[in-house]
């Protein structure tokens, strides 16, 4: 799909259910340990009561957790008229079940998880089901599980937007070495985002119009871990590369690092995901070719909407929102779905992230960016 200016589009996904993307968002909390926010109200526009549950997969390597998607879905499900609580695992697996053990012992109506590792998601779902709890898979499935339905983005089409912005980047340079970060190989949103670079790369590289150096998976989207072995891979190829297809801001930042440390930032384009703070700044600085921006707030409603749905044992409600599906190739089964769309930021396109309220100016406008932000309209 070729790169524009971004419209950030309603995505239908029943009859008469519209989800639109706006709203603000609450400033990066980095990673302070565990993370909660409780909020009750009466049933209300949902006509939904009772408690949900959420548990989130940690705040290390991606910021979008605690600023997007806690205050989004906390919003979401307390318009639905529940008692939310959300949690973070903190990427601890122990935790994550410790926290899933006293959902389920309390009696919340629906259990929304993230998990950082489908089989302890999978481990978690059992145990809900036993206690007819449904679950909502969080934009990550638990493969091999039981969850009820599954919101998240069109995985595929990410990635196929970061492997079409990298060969846009790289057009005029016939053969250039293309290097692969990618996400933790336990995490099937990172299997999809591989599988949509791959579809847009790999008739490139058998043509010979670019070159794959290497293509790397790292373990628990660590950032730190994905600059050194970026590192170890521009040391190994003789300290050349053209492009980085960095699988989201946080490894994107990583690899910017270790070019900014061999004077190459700015000179090598490099994709990103996640529309972070730190990843639109490094595109209007130039250092960050691209990331993709996913409009979590409607990710969030979705949710809101399916729990509202089988709080109240309304199936055919909760169908009809998740007209998607996800194959489960673990479990060998189709999840229903409510699957969103992704959109490419390039430089000409961060005021619409910032208009939208996902980030917000006085987080990326200090400093040298100033005049950048001036010269593009933000403020």
């Amino acid at each position: 799909m070729r790169s524009r200016t971004l419209t950030l589009l309603a995505a239908t996904v029943s009859t008469g259910l519209v989800l639109t993307a706006c709203g603000a968002n609450s400033s990066d909390s980095g990673g302070t340990g565990s993370s909660s926010a409780s909020s009750s109200a009466p049933a209300a526009a949902g006509g939904a009561s009772g408690k949900v549950g959420v548990i989130l997969p940690e705040t290390a390597t991606s910021a979008r957790w605690e600023a997007f998607d806690k205050p989004m879905l906390t919003a979401a499900l307390t318009a639905q008229g529940f008692e939310v609580d959300v949690q973070n695992a903190q990427g601890d697996n122990q935790k994550f079940s410790t926290l899933a053990d006293g959902f389920i012992s309390s009696g919340v109506k629906v259990l929304v998880i993230a998990p950082g590792d489908p089989a302890v998601g999978a481990a978690v779902e059992a145990k809900a089901k036993t206690a007819g709890i449904p679950v909502i898979d969080y934009d990550r499935p638990s493969l091999g599980g039981s969850a009820d339905y599954y919101v998240s983005f069109d995985n595929e089409k990410v990635g196929q937007l970061q492997g079409q912005a990298m060969a846009d980047a790289l057009k005029s340079k016939p053969g250039a070495g293309v290097v692969q970060i990618e996400g933790a190989p336990t995490d099937n949103n990172a299997t999809l985002f591989t599988q949509g670079q791959d579809s847009v790369l790999e008739p490139l590289f058998s043509a010979g119009t670019l070159k794959r150096i290497q293509k790397q998976p790292i373990n628990d989207w660590d950032n730190q871990l994905g600059g050194t072995t970026f590192e170890q891979i521009f040391t190994a190829n003789g300290g050349k590369v053209d492009g980085v297809v960095a699988a989201n801001d946080g490894l994107a930042g990583a690899v910017i690092t270790i070019l900014k440390k061999n004077g190459l930032n700015g000179k090598v384009p490099v994709t990103g995901q996640d529309a972070t703070a730190d990843g639109l700044m490094a595109v209007m600085r130039g250092e960050q070719y691209m990331t993709v921006f996913k409009p979590i707030k409607e990710e969030a409603e979705a949710t809101a909407k399916l729990a509202a749905a089988l709080a109240k044992g309304d199936t055919a409600g909760a169908d009809a929102i998740a007209t998607g599906k996800l194959h489960d190739p673990k479990g060998n089964r189709d999840i229903k779905s409510v699957l969103l769309t992704p959109t490419t930021i390039l430089e000409k396109d961060v005021k619409t992230v910032v208009t939208q309220g996902y980030v917000k100016a006085a987080e990326i406008c200090g400093g040298d960016l100033a005049a950048k932000c001036s010269s593009l309209g933000i403020s």
